[in-house]
């Protein structure tokens, strides 16, 4: 029988709090990159949370739990690793804390162990139910009010208005997140390149999540990695990078367009297809019988070549110049095109020549025999490209009317090494993500909350009917792209509205009281953010504190406020002026030290990182007991965990 092992609450906790000091090395604006090292002496060197925790080597099935939760959350939003930790581990010491108070031993547990477990297990229920009920209605009640809804033409700005603008909050958001991936150095370049290329695959008439939809899912085929060059090299080019050299030798051309077509199969014919089956024979006999019925392999490779011939004189006669092969094609296709000019780019991925046909407009050819006008592609150019140590075919495509405001381009990458040239490829796709997550709906709306929420919260958020620009019946609707400033804004507010929510409770129902006890526990839990965040200086944790209190008790939105000033300026002058301008007073000092050195982060994605970490510590603390099988399975999870250390260089900060 395999071993078995019983997970008490101190276990579950321990193995959390382990995962805990790894990534805290790397949490908060003053953190650190990790170093990590193999016996073979390759490195790693990275700030990033989901390659920090998969580059342990973990034993524990628990740990492994916790990391496959944390790494299906950043896979979605992008964002919020090492947070998912501290979250998580915070929760799991005050369930603890909270069960050990009060176990309720009696005769229905054996032990003071399987109480406590018992009651950790109910807690954590109690909370997530009370989180799916009740979360985005407080987020829209006591956080939305001092954030700002972005909309997508602020990524397409290629002007920035005077004063503080929307354009300037994207770039924050942006700046925050690279900052927290890569370090301060670069952070404020690979921003503004991200803005740059979504401004150049923006869809006409197109949703903003359709666009960072087409930029993420053809992300691998948009970029290109170089190293051996700074970060500070990255640029972006025209059209499409195709990570293929030519075949055959590329003639310099003086026409204005190219055209070019796509074959996914063979261009010459196979003497054997897959399942076929080659008879072979000898003699005078055989031989006549098998010329009568044109049989032969001679004849069949004369037949072959004089196909060959008519495809390409078929493609001269549509103008065909290009040929984008997705298998390797024969040599006689290869001495066929060389004769008539063209060019041949072999083995071409999916990804690509799917990304390719979007962009021009052309069908692949899957019949050789079947080349039609609406296979071929127009090009205003195809040449060779030396990116680094590699030549590329690069080529660029005519403007249609479809597309008015695309401009299709592809992004280059640099990096001092292949290691780090990977992780700033991650950092740009997870900020993808992050973006798509952030325009994505919350949930419900506060507008249907219940009525005891709306009334127990209408004295202390009465200032949300103050909320500028935004219709009465959408003041706290929770939309997409709302942002809110960094450095703990998101769980200072959240917690004082969780404490409010406590207090509006009454204690003489059983049920409230846990609705109250699991309110403060959430709001307290909370607090591990910001105090890691200034954990380098705990009277700046008190001073954070205390300003948002302050904030809200004076019933400003410093945030909203900088917001409406820039737009009163663009749309004229508000109906109620002497209203404005007192508020605007009043905020002023608040609003300079609230956006000072602050950048932003994503609302939906603080909402779906909550729900994430409630989820998985609702499921690790229903797990009691543990057994230990060698199986080819534990060996499969060991190799797969080993993974993130593959193509891994040595890598130096710039």
């Amino acid at each position: 029988m395999p071993p078995v092992e019983r997970l008490h609450l101190d276990h579950v906790v321990q193995t959390v709090s382990v995962l805990e000091s790894v990534v805290l090395r790397s949490f908060g604006p003053e953190g650190g990159q990790v170093l990590f090292t193999r016996d073979t002496g390759q490195a790693m060197l990275s700030r990033s949370g989901a390659r920090i925790l998969t580059a342990l080597r973990l034993e524990h099935p628990l740990a492994r739990m916790v990391v496959e939760c944390v790494l299906k959350h950043s896979t979605v939003t992008g964002d919020g690793s090492k947070t998912f930790i501290l979250l998580l581990a915070s929760l799991l010491r005050m369930i603890h804390k909270m069960a050990c108070k009060e176990p309720n031993v009696s005769h229905t547990y054996t032990s003071r162990q399987t109480a406590e477990a018992s009651t950790a297990r109910h807690l954590a229920d109690n909370i997530l139910a009370f989180a799916l009920e009740e979360l985005d209605d407080l987020i829209a009640m006591g956080v939305i009010p001092y954030g700002c809804c972005l909309s997508w033409e602020d990524f397409t700005a290629k002007k920035h208005l005077p004063g503080p603008s929307n354009n300037d909050c994207v770039q924050k958001l942006l700046t925050s997140f690279f900052h927290s991936r890569l370090g301060r150095s670069h952070c404020d370049f690979i921003s503004k390149l991200t803005c740059e290329l979504l401004t150049h695959w923006k869809f006409k008439r197109d949703q903003p999540s359709l666009s960072l939809e087409f930029v993420n899912d053809n992300l691998d085929a948009l970029h290109t990695p170089v190293s051996g060059f700074p970060i500070s090299c990255s640029r972006l080019i025209e059209g499409q990078v195709i990570h293929r050299d030519f075949a055959t030798p590329c003639p310099q051309t003086e026409q204005k367009t190219v055209k070019a077509a796509v074959f996914s199969g063979y261009l010459q014919p196979k003497l054997l297809n897959a399942g076929q089956v080659l008879q072979l024979g000898c003699g005078e006999q055989w031989m006549e019988e098998n010329s009568k019925n044109n049989r032969s392999i001679v004849q069949f490779s004369a037949w072959t070549e004089r196909s060959l011939e008519c495809v390409f004189a078929n493609l001269q006669s549509l103008g065909v110049s290009v040929i984008l092969s997705a298998v390797k094609q024969s040599a006689a296709v290869l001495s066929l095109a060389a004769q008539a000019e063209m060019c041949v780019v072999e083995c071409v991925s999916e990804n690509e020549l799917s990304l390719f046909a979007q962009l021009s407009g052309a069908t692949p050819v899957s019949d050789c025999w079947m080349v039609e006008p609406e296979h071929v592609a127009t090009l205003t150019f195809c040449r060779p490209i030396l990116l680094g140590a590699h030549r590329y075919v690069h080529v660029a495509f005519n403007d249609s009317e479809e597309r008015v405001t695309v401009k299709p381009c592809s992004l280059v990458i640099c990096g001092l090494g292949e290691g780090q040239t990977d992780q700033y490829t991650c950092a740009f796709r997870d900020a993808i993500r992050m973006l798509l997550s952030t325009w994505e709906p919350m949930g419900m709306t506060a507008t249907t909350a219940s009525k005891r929420t709306l009334q127990s919260t209408k004295s202390t958020y009465s200032h949300v009917d103050q909320i500028p620009n935004v219709p009465p019946f959408q003041q706290c609707r929770l939309q997409p792209g709302y942002v809110i400033p960094a450095g703990g804004t998101f769980e200072f507010l959240l917690h004082h509205a969780l404490l409010q929510n406590g207090t509006s409770c009454s204690a003489s129902d059983d049920t409230v009281t846990s609705g109250l006890a699991v309110s403060q526990l959430l709001a307290n839990a909370l607090l591990i953010v910001p105090r890691q965040i200034y954990s380098h200086s705990p009277r700046h944790f008190l001073q954070a504190q205390a300003r948002f209190q302050t904030i809200i008790q004076n019933h400003s939105h410093p945030f909203s406020l900088v917001y409406k000033q820039e737009h009163r300026s663009i749309f004229g002058e508000s109906a109620f002026p002497l209203e404005e301008d007192k508020l605007t007073k009043q905020a002023d000092v608040s609003a300079k030290l609230f956006m000072s050195d602050s950048g932003l982060e994503s609302v939906s994605c603080k909402y779906q990182l909550l729900l994430a970490v409630l989820q998985c510590l609702s499921s690790i603390l229903h797990v009691d007991t543990v057994l230990h099988t060698h199986t080819a399975l534990h060996t499969q999870s060991r190799r797969l965990a080993n993974t993130s250390w593959e193509d891994t260089d040595d890598e130096t900060e710039d």
